[in-house]
């Protein structure tokens, strides 16, 4: 993984600082020995915490302290500092704290101390089989958690996937350009599955699921009891009917399996066309291009991001492209795939060796649907994400969840959104009865720009730029009926995660 790390910045916390040391800050970061070390001031108390988040080492010092937990600027992660423990995900992994003491007017940091993550109540009262159908960001999170909180009993993944649970946003950006090492990219050791009694079950295809029986049953007639479920089946792209696109030098963008092989065909292609100019379809154009190849898009809008991030911000990205080399053709798509070129709809050919359908995803609702489990695009669920049939949860891309901040449902794509649905849904399986109400938020890599975006508009009325974006220092607001909804920040890595904990916490404002 990528690192911030730097043990040599600030002082030596063993040898104390004074709060002058803060300036008007509530942060400072120093060291213990070789460890890079966080004091955070909270009201009259000064806590020790580490000073990188532990999913891709983000400095926690230029993230934001919000009550007792702090929060990371690149991914957005939650800590708290107190117990270390990771409340929000991406991260999973705890923060080590230190002891903090206080010598007259200098604050000293002492030892590491071990610090134990919330339990659930007691065992007795716990579900005896938990069953996750699926084996990507919700279902893991949900499977993390549920451990994590102690629950004891049985628990079960069935995922289609051939690999354990990866980082899905790396496959279309650092993982496809070349930088990531295939290490990276599992979210947990391969012995975390076994160590933590998690038996979870790879290329395993569920054929059905029994609403009254309380059983899944997977092809082969294999079946597993269940008295709490998670639905988490995620989405497929989109598939077209176009005239060779059966070839096998088309591809889609979605599983490890789907990069790895783009990457085998890239290390004897030269040129490559990708349909399509959502997020996914341009950080696979732009990870091709540092592979060195001629990359050119094909899209029926009529510019880039346009229906998600505004005019503006859509026009920035393109030419950002095109400064890489990438040529765009747009208000079009292909109407053949041949071995080594296309041809679009307009009639010209463009070289391929490589093509790339990114055209959008569909969740995969079948088998809640054959269950006559509810569903409206998507899985409906309540607040706690449990479906209509109790004791049935969904999280995930398949989800369709009510939003607080805009008082409707919606179905949201999003890697962390998947993630922290998984977490609630665990602590409700074990009756903690908690609504989600997290804000949607992603990131998206273009080169050396990074694109923030929290909350959720899917049409706006006013866009309003704070800053310059063609100087890469920006923050881009999408009201709609005088409420700000959400926004999309440049450079403004601080304003985005400020957003981000305000909606949270204020989910109707």
């Amino acid at each position: 993984m990528a690192s911030h790390a730097n043990v040599d910045v600030g002082p030596d916390l063993t040898e104390g600082v004074t709060l002058a040391n803060f300036g008007d800050t509530p942060m400072l970061r120093g060291h213990v020995g070789k460890k890079a070390v966080l004091l955070v001031r909270v009201g009259d108390e000064i806590l020790a915490v580490g000073a990188n988040c532990t999913h891709y080492s983000g400095p926690l010092e230029k993230g934001i302290v919000v009550g007792d937990t702090v929060r990371c600027p690149l991914h957005h992660a939650c800590f708290s500092l107190r117990t270390g423990e990771a409340l929000g995900a991406p991260a999973f992994d705890p923060l080590p704290c230190w002891q903090v003491e206080r010598e007259g007017d200098r604050i000293v940091v002492r030892e590491r101390f071990a610090s134990e993550p919330q339990r659930a109540g007691s065992a007795m009262g716990q579900p005896q089989d938990i069953v996750i159908i699926g084996g990507g960001a919700a279902g893991f999170a949900c499977a993390e958690m549920l451990r994590r909180r102690g629950y004891q009993g049985r628990l079960t993944m069935l995922s289609q996937d051939a690999d354990a649970p990866y980082d899905r946003p790396n496959l279309s950006k650092d993982y496809l350009a070349g930088k990531a090492p295939d290490e990276w990219m599992p979210l947990k050791s391969e012995g975390f599955y076994g160590e933590s009694n998690i038996d979870l079950q790879l290329g395993t295809e569920v054929s059905g699921i029994d609403v009254s029986a309380r059983v899944v049953t997977v092809t082969g007639d294999r079946t597993f009891p269940f008295d709490r479920l998670l639905i988490a089946t995620g989405a497929e792209p989109v598939r077209l009917s176009i005239p060779g696109a059966d070839q096998p030098n088309v591809f889609t963008m979605r599983s490890f399996a789907d990069s790895r092989a783009i990457v085998e065909r890239a290390k004897s292609a030269k040129s490559a066309v990708v349909l399509g100019s959502s997020f996914i379809g341009l950080e696979t154009a732009a990870a091709l291009r540092a592979r060195g190849l001629d990359v050119q898009a094909v899209s029926l809008d009529v510019r880039p991001l346009e229906k998600v991030l505004g005019p503006e911000l859509g026009d920035f990205i393109r030419e950002l492209h095109e400064n890489h080399g990438v040529r765009f053709h747009m208000g079009t798509s292909l109407a053949s795939i041949g071995a080594d070129a296309v041809t679009l709809s307009s009639g010209a050919e463009l070289p391929a060796d490589l093509v790339i359908i990114g055209v959008g995803v569909r969740p995969n609702t079948a088998l809640a649907e054959a269950a006559g489990i509810a569903t409206d695009h998507g899985i409906l669920v309540d607040d706690y994400l449990e479906t209509a049939a109790p004791g049935i949860f969904a999280a995930g891309d398949v989800a369709r969840w009510r939003d607080g901040q805009i008082g409707q449902t919606h179905r949201v794509e999003h890697w962390v959104v998947a993630e922290r649905q998984g977490q609630i849904a665990a602590e409700n399986m074990l009756g903690a009865g908690k609504p989600f109400r997290d804000v949607p938020f992603f990131w998206s890599a273009h080169y050396d720009v990074t694109v923030r975006y929290v909350g959720h508009a899917e049409g706006w009325d006013r866009l309003e730029v704070d800053g310059d974006i063609a100087a890469r220092d920006c923050l881009v607001s999408y009201k709609k009926g005088g409420k700000l909804v959400a926004v999309a920040a440049i450079g403004r890595d601080a304003q985005a995660l400020e957003y981000h904990a305000h909606l949270y916490s204020n989910p109707k404002n």
